[in-house]
């Protein structure tokens, strides 16, 4: 019976990675739209600002961008330390025949 290593640990600094970069993109942008004054594109093509897409609606969609944010900046931190306590490898049976 053959075996196979698998890397487990690896997994979760990968899942890691890829939080902390999503994180990093869209928290900042969340962060300009709900303090700096970033507006939604719809302004920029319509007859008068705020036509299509109200104050409010971007307001809630702004704040949610933001928690989304660092809500995945915060579950790459959660998945880097847990990969502290998993194995590095972990072998497997072979799925081939």
């Amino acid at each position: 019976m053959a075996f196979q290593k698998v890397k487990v640990r690896g997994l979760a600094r990968l899942a890691a990675g890829l939080f902390a970069c999503w994180g990093a993109l869209v928290a900042p942008k969340g962060f300009y739209d709900v303090f700096l004054g970033g507006e939604p594109e719809a302004n920029l093509y319509s007859p008068a600002p705020w036509q299509f897409v109200t104050r409010e609606q971007w307001g809630r969609y702004a704040a949610f961008e933001l928690v989304y944010g660092l809500a995945c900046l915060g579950l790459a931190v959660y998945c880097w330390r847990y990969a502290r306590f998993l194995p590095e490898w972990k072998e497997r049976r072979s799925s081939a025949a």
